[in-house]
């Protein structure tokens, strides 16, 4: 028993360890796939713009982005290809156990056997029951006999078991190394095209010095439009700060008119109500106080915060061409982003990252659309918008539509400019994104 006990406590490891490598290797392969459609997304995009003879800031960020997630797709191969490692040694090493364990049985089996061939004769099976010196020694007896024939089946059953296992074992051992060769090919394969890429990339670097002029051009007008927007955000942030101010003196007013009146009714010196001092002579409170001072912009502030890493996508489908801080193009030549760039499909739409109230719609100078949408104490900001579906005042939900992405008339790509503003300062979105 302890010996079939040992064997029941092995394929419970071994079905327990297959549960974890299939979750595991699962996930691997869905980041491939989702790295495989970005990847897949800006081929698209590079091969519509490779006609232009002048390089653009939008097509030096997609090569630099595709080089970085063909990296991440070689990384998690590489992470596909050690966890088949592991496997394979796993299940060696589970199949000695196996067939260490099935020698020991098949002898074990033999014994019995051995032992059954000299009692099969019934008369000596009765004379053992009959030789017994009392009646409860042949009803044990009379047990005995019944164990070892019940005992002898378990064991040739188990034995069969066994077999089974390994022959699973093997053919999972040899389905593991054919995927294993499969992903190194893939792996390869990925390396020579991120190898040529890197090439075509120092081409890209080299042409910066005849270009720079071009460059500094672009990047100047980018940082204008980034000035505009940013100046167009910031005076939506201070008009919802004066409007909670404004809230808060009226309600301190009524109170204050509320308790004059109950006093005079009741014949009593009314108490004198605080109320908030003025901006200029009240204590700093920061925008982000003001902004969730009430309990309905304190609830939806927390409601957000508590979604960080979980938020959706203002886009269906899209990949991150610019990040968040200051990018460097060349010698001398940089631009900072206060939020990120997401290349995505002509017409697509733009949505909602969260419930919230639209507190802005600006036109941009030659850059479409932009919307602000207020959550509590934080604004998300959707520029490069071709149309709008919303105004100012409309309440949003969730994923829902505000317009439709422009496309760049030049280039053919479309690209979403987002930013995520808490109070009035910009941060990073993309740790509050969840990911494709």
């Amino acid at each position: 028993m302890n010996l079939i006990r040992k064997i029941t406590i092995v394929l419970t490891l071994i079905f327990l360890s297959a549960v974890s490598f299939a979750q595991s290797s699962a996930e691997l392969k869905k980041q491939r796939e989702r790295l495989d459609r970005e990847i897949s997304l800006l081929n698209e995009s590079l091969k519509e713009t490779s006609s232009s003879k002048a390089l653009t800031l939008k097509q030096v960020n997609a090569l630099n982005t595709q080089i970085q997630l063909r990296e991440r797709k070689i990384s998690t191969i590489s992470s596909e290809v050690r966890l088949i490692e592991r496997q394979i040694q796993d299940n060696t090493q589970e199949i000695k156990k196996l067939e260490e364990q099935l020698e020991k049985l098949k002898k074990d089996y033999a014994s019995m056997i051995r032992f059954a061939f000299r009692n099969k004769n019934g008369y000596n099976k009765m004379m053992f029951i009959f030789a017994s010196k009392d009646f409860n020694q042949a009803f044990k007896r009379v047990k005995y006999l019944q164990q070892f024939s019940e005992s002898r089946k378990n064991q040739a059953k188990e034995i069969e078991e066994t077999q089974g296992t390994i022959k699973r074992k093997i053919e999972e051992l040899a389905a593991a190394k054919k995927e294993q060769s499969a992903l190194l090919e893939v792996q390869q394969a990925e390396r020579n095209k991120l190898n040529g890429q890197k090439s075509e990339k120092s081409k890209v670097v080299s042409s910066f010095a005849s270009q720079e002029k071009q460059y500094k051009q672009e990047i100047s007008k980018k940082q204008q439009e980034s000035q505009r927007l940013a100046r167009a955000i910031q005076a939506a942030i201070r008009r919802e700060i004066e409007a909670e101010r404004k809230r808060a003196e009226e309600e301190a007013r009524l109170a204050a008119a509320k308790e004059a009146a109950r006093a005079k009714a009741a014949g009593e010196t009314p108490k004198p109500v605080e109320t908030e001092k003025p901006a200029a002579t009240a204590a700093p409170k920061t925008a982000s106080g003001v902004l969730s001072a009430t309990p309905e912009a304190a609830k939806l502030s927390n409601e957000f915060m508590g979604n960080r890493g979980k938020l959706p996508w203002p886009v269906a489908q899209g990949t991150i061409t610019q990040g968040f801080g200051m990018h460097t193009y060349g010698k001398g030549v940089k631009m900072e982003n206060n939020g990120v760039n997401i290349r995505t499909n002509s017409g697509a739409a733009v949505r909602a990252i969260f419930n919230g109230e639209v507190t802005s719609v600006v036109q941009m100078m030659g850059a479409g659309y932009a919307v602000i949408i207020r959550h509590g104490k934080y604004f998300s900001v959707y520029s490069n918008l071709r149309s709008v579906s919303v105004s100012r005042g409309t309440k949003v939900t969730v994923k829902q539509a505000i317009g439709t992405a422009a496309t760049d008339p030049d280039e053919g790509t479309t690209e979403v400019h987002f930013e995520l503003w808490e109070g009035s300062a910009p941060i990073n979105p993309t740790p509050w994104l969840a990911r494709f």
